[in-house]
């Protein structure tokens, strides 16, 4: 059965801070927007993940909220295997999907149609399922001859359809997404949001992150509140949600 699980995780990244720049005392412990700034051992680091314990099964939906920098991210990223913790121990089972980073694999001087082999590898798709969804990738990005071309003469929106299409071309168990992606113009915003929707309901396990109560509330049967990288409430969306906006109503008092 699908699963993910982190045992008290932490994630830091070190700073080296200047003789001229800010002191390394007033840098200790800060509590402002983003991770934690922590001095130890006459070390800085930013601690972006502080002791998570967490674990989605399968069947399960889990909505991740906080402020800008609270760690959301980097906790996606961590449960999608892109980064690992500088302590703790991450485990998973099943075939994991992540929405959120859709360009890394992408070569800018390879064609378009090579990218779709390049990333579909990375996913951990086999040769021939990628030549078996080609034309489907084809049809969702509509680039037509620019398949034929190097990625590096594509505009952006160009390169975010075709990472967009390769992306979703898998049928994932489970499924992490930070925010709803939108990819391209209007129109075909509209087509990634469906196919989405359709990734949402045929997964055994989704988590994602959003500002958006009601995203969280419509997708979401669980939700976790990370407060400078710490999990501060779990519980329903709904309860979440009240917790995380009183909290924001007080401050603002």
């Amino acid at each position: 059965m699908p699963y993910i699980a982190l045992e008290n995780v932490f994630v830091e990244f070190p700073v080296k801070v200047r003789s001229n720049g800010i002191s390394q005392r007033k840098l200790g412990n800060a509590r402002s927007v983003g991770g934690r700034i922590v001095r130890e051992a006459g070390r800085v680091h930013v601690r972006a993940l502080d002791d998570i314990s967490l674990t989605v099964e399968s069947g399960q939906r889990l909505g991740v909220i906080g402020h800008n920098g609270a760690g959301k991210s980097t906790l996606l990223r961590v449960l999608a295997g892109i980064i690992g913790p500088t302590r703790g121990t991450v485990s998973a089972e099943g075939k994991i999907a992540c929405i959120f980073s859709t360009s890394a694999g992408m070569n800018g001087n390879a064609t378009g149609l090579e990218n779709i082999f390049l990333r579909g590898l990375m996913l951990g798709l086999s040769r021939n399922e990628i030549e078996s969804r080609v034309h489907e990738i084809a049809d969702l990005c509509g680039l037509g001859e620019f398949l034929h071309l190097p990625i590096n003469t594509y505009s952006a929106g160009m390169r975010a359809r075709l990472a967009f299409a390769i992306t979703t071309s898998i049928d994932p168990e489970i499924l992490i997404l930070d925010e709803w992606i939108g990819a391209g113009d209007q129109q075909f915003s509209s087509t990634a949001k469906e196919k989405v929707i359709s990734m949402v309901e045929q997964s055994s396990l989704l988590i994602l992150a959003s500002h958006r109560r009601k995203t969280i509330e419509d997708y979401c049967d669980r939700a976790v509140w990370l407060v400078h990288g710490r999990i501060t409430a779990s519980g329903t969306p709904s309860e979440v949600f009240d917790a995380y906006e009183e909290a924001n109503k007080s401050r603002k008092r």
